[in-house]
C-alpha cells in the first residue's frame, strides 16, 4: 500500500516544524543563547506547542522484550497473524477463534484477541508487527533481527541514541538477554532479576547510620553540590554537560533510597494481574515491568531489556484453560504497565512517560502460527517476526505476514507494501532500524549514524532528515 496524500501532507508539515525547531536550536547556539531562551522566542513567535516539542528530550525510552526459547509464541496469542486468525481453523495455532476483531483505525491490517493489550489506543498508536529476521530455534539470546548493520546491535544503538538525555544508569540488562557494540553505546548494567534492579538503586548514604541518613544532610549535599556548579559555572561549557545532568541527578538521590519506592507490592502485582498460583514466568514479566515503570518515573533509566517466557510451549494447546490464563495474564501486565506509565507526567517533555516510551518484543521462534498440534518451532519460510509499540512514530498493523496457506509475505521499506518476493530474512535490518528510528523520536540523521539500508518511508510516519 502506498502513502496516502493526507500522510504526505502530513510529514511535510511535521518536517517543516522539526526542521524550524532545529534551525532555531542551532542559531541560538551559534548566537550564544541559552536554550530556555530560544523556547521563550519559539514561544512568542510560532507557539507554545513548537516550543514545547523542541524542549523536549531528543529521544524516547525504550523496552525490549527478548522472549526466548520458543516465548515469542504467546505473543501470537495477543497479536496473530491476520489471515490465520481470521480463517477460523481450529487445527491453526489461534486459540480465540470467532472471538477476533479488526483494531480500528491502523495503518495495515491488524487482529486483536480478547487477551489483547493496549486496545483502547488509537488506530496510530497500536501495535506495529514487522516480518524480520529467521527461525534461531532455540535460544536466549537471538539475534537475526536486532542488528541495525554489521557489528552494530539495535539494542546498544538505542542506548547510544538516548545518552542526548542523561540518567543515573543508561540501560539495564535483565537475566540473559543480547547487548552487542554500538558506536558511543553506553556500558549496560547487568542484573539477574526485577528485584537486583531495586539494588542498584540502594543507597547505602541513605540509610539508617548513613552520612545522609536524615533530611537535613540529604539537602544540605544537594544544595553544596548545586552551588559548587554554579561557583564552576561548568554548566556552561558543552563537554561538561552531560556529566552536569548525571551528577546533579546522582546528588539529588545520593540521599535517597530509593528500595522502598522502586519495591515490588502486592498491590502492583495484583494491579499487573498476577497473583502466587500464575505461573513463574507471568510473575516474572509482571515484576520486571512494575520495576521498569517506577524506574522511569524517577528518572533513574532510560532503557530496560528483559527476558520473557522462555518456557518452550510444545504442549500449551492441551490444556486451554492454562493457555488462557497465560495470554490474559500477560496482556494485563502490559496493559497496567502502559497505565503505570500514562498516570506519570515525563518531566524531559510534554504528556506523560507513556507518550515517550517505546516497547519492542523479539524472540528466537514464534512456532508456527498453523499447526497448534505439539506447536511446533518451524515457521514457514523459516521466518520470524517483531512487535512494537512505537509511540505513533511507526505506521501501525502488519507489515508482511503469514496467510492461512502458509504463504509468506515480506514488506517493501520504502512503500510498506507487502511482497511475496521479499523474505523476512531481508527485512530483518529494516525492522530493526524501524524501531531505532521510534526510540530517536523520528530523526532520520540520528539512526543513519548507524543504518545505512533501504528507505523506511512506508513505515515510519515522520521523519527528520
Amino acid at each position: 500500500m502506498t502513502m496516502r496524500k493526507t500522510e504526505k501532507k502530513e510529514r511535510r508539515r511535521r518536517l517543516g516544524r522539526r526542521a524550524l525547531m532545529q534551525w532555531s536550536l542551532a542559531t541560538g547556539a551559534a548566537l550564544g543563547l541559552p536554550r530556555w531562551k530560544v523556547f521563550e522566542v519559539l514561544e512568542g513567535t510560532a507557539g507554545k506547542a513548537l516550543a514545547d516539542d523542541a524542549s523536549c528530550a531528543p529521544s524516547n525510552r525504550s523496552v525490549h522484550i527478548v522472549a526466548g526459547t520458543g516465548g515469542l509464541a504467546w505473543f501470537n496469542l495477543l497479536w496473530p497473524h491476520v489471515d490465520v486468525a481470521e480463517a477460523g481453523n481450529a487445527g491453526f495455532s489461534w486459540h480465540a477463534i470467532g472471538e477476533e476483531t479488526r483494531a480500528m483505525g491502523t495503518a495495515k491490517p491488524l487482529v486483536l484477541g480478547p487477551e489483547s493489550p493496549w486496545q483502547d489506543l488509537p488506530g496510530a498508536r497500536q501495535v506495529t508487527a514487522l516480518m524480520g529476521g529467521t527461525n534461531e530455534t532455540h535460544t536466549r539470546t537471538p539475534q537475526s533481527n536486532l542488528s541495525v548493520a554489521m557489528n552494530t546491535g539495535l539494542f546498544a544503538a538505542c542506548a547510544a541514541v538516548q545518552t542526548a538525555s542523561p540518567t543515573l544508569t543508561p540501560v539495564i540488562a535483565v537475566g540473559d538477554v543480547p547487548y552487542r557494540n554500538a558506536p558511543g553505546a553506553p556500558r549496560v548494567a547487568g542484573v539477574g532479576s526485577a528485584d537486583d534492579i531495586v539494588g542498584l538503586f540502594d543507597s547505602a548514604a541513605s540509610r539508617a547510620g548513613g552520612l545522609l541518613s536524615t533530611e537535613e544532610h540529604a539537602d544540605l549535599f544537594q544544595t553544596q553540590y548545586s552551588a559548587w556548579l554554579s561557583l564552576r559555572s561548568a554548566a556552561g561549557v558543552p563537554t561538561w554537560r552531560s556529566g552536569v545532568a548525571a551528577g546533579t541527578t546522582s546528588s539529588r538521590l545520593l540521599g535517597t533510597n530509593l528500595a522502598d519506592a522502586l519495591r515490588v507490592t502486592d498491590a502492583d502485582l495484583a494491579h499487573y494481574g498476577v497473583s502466587s498460583t500464575s505461573r513463574s514466568q507471568n510473575i516474572q514479566f509482571a515484576r520486571t515491568l512494575i520495576v521498569t515503570a517506577k524506574a522511569f518515573a524517577h528518572g533513574l533509566t532510560n532503557s530496560v531489556i528483559m527476558p520473557a517466557m522462555n518456557d518452550d510451549p510444545h504442549g500449551a494447546f492441551n490444556d486451554m484453560g492454562r493457555l488462557r490464563r497465560t495470554a490474559r495474564e500477560l496482556g494485563r501486565s502490559l496493559d497496567a504497565f502502559y497505565e503505570d506509565l500514562a498516570g506519570t507526567d515525563d518531566p524531559t517533555c510534554s504528556g506523560t512517560l507513556a507518550d515517550n516510551t517505546i516497547l519492542s518484543i523479539h524472540g528466537d521462534t514464534p512456532k508456527n502460527p498453523l499447526q497448534r498440534g505439539n506447536w511446533p518451532d518451524g515457521t514457514p519460510g523459516n521466518s520470524n517476526w517483531v512487535y512494537v509499540l512505537g509511540a505513533g512514530h511507526l505506521r501501525s498493523g502488519w507489515f508482511g505476514g503469514i496467510d492461512r496457506n502458509g504463504n509468506v509475505r515480506g514488506w517493501d521499506p520504502a512503500t510498506g507494501e507487502d511482497r511475496g518476493d521479499i523474505s523476512s530474512a531481508q527485512n530483518a535490518t529494516s525492522a530493526a532500524a524501524s524501531i531505532l528510528y521510534a526510540v530517536a523520536k523520528g530523526d532520520m540523521r540520528r539512526v543513519q549514524d548507524f543504518y545505512r539500508g533501504a528507505d523506511l518511508g512506508g513505515v515510519i510516519t515522520d521523519a527528520t532528515v
